[in-house]
């Protein structure tokens, strides 16, 4: 599907509100369209036809993360060794949950706002299940653990980060790699 291309000031009102959206979502601040609409100095009708709803924002947001994520699960695919592909792409799962607040209630969403955030998340896992499907054909990982299984335990392990009062940056991707790695330890077969 093609679509026309914005015009030069629907493109910076587009990208001002995006902007402005991403900066709420690092501060924690709920994306209200409204409010998004005043911080960014754009009419609210402006922000309601790029954005129908805080969700639409919220995953337009969110976007390049999923989309890094999804390329790095195809480079993870060229890996010859499944469990270090496997490994490696989960690594990028959490810092990516960790690094960039858009991504964990995009993942825990019932159900997308648009389109192409549904067409990224299907292409996300399934080169996930791809790469775990070589783990299992390797008997590198419990077969028993599912693709939701894991897809759960990573987002309760961002979780788990997110919850500890008074982490830094670093010490955050600190504890989240040592989780995955009590994680993988767990799973991980002989």
């Amino acid at each position: 599907m093609t679509t026309t291309p914005l015009r030069k000031d629907a493109a910076r009102n587009w990208e001002r509100i995006v902007e402005t959206g991403r900066r709420y979502v690092e501060e924690g601040r709920p994306l209200q369209l409204n409010d998004v609409a005043r911080a960014a100095s754009i009419g609210v009708a402006t922000v309601y036809r790029h954005f129908p709803t805080p969700e639409a924002l919220l995953e337009t947001v969110a976007a390049p993360a999923l989309e890094a994520l999804a390329e790095h699960a195809e480079r993870a695919l060229a890996d010859p060794d499944a469990w270090p592909a496997l490994r490696g792409f989960l690594a990028a799962g959490i810092e990516a949950q960790l690094t960039d607040a858009s991504l964990p209630p995009v993942f825990a969403a019932p159900a997308d706002a648009l389109t192409s955030t549904t067409e990224l998340k299907q292409r996300l896992t399934g080169r996930f299940g791809r790469l775990l499907d070589r783990a299992h054909a390797a008997g590198l990982i419990d077969p028993g653990v599912s693709e939701r299984d894991l897809m759960s335990l990573m987002c309760g392990l961002a979780y788990a980060v997110n919850v500890q009062p008074g982490l830094g940056a670093a010490e955050r991707g600190a504890t989240g790699r040592r989780y995955l790695d009590l994680l993988l330890a767990g799973l991980r077969r002989s």
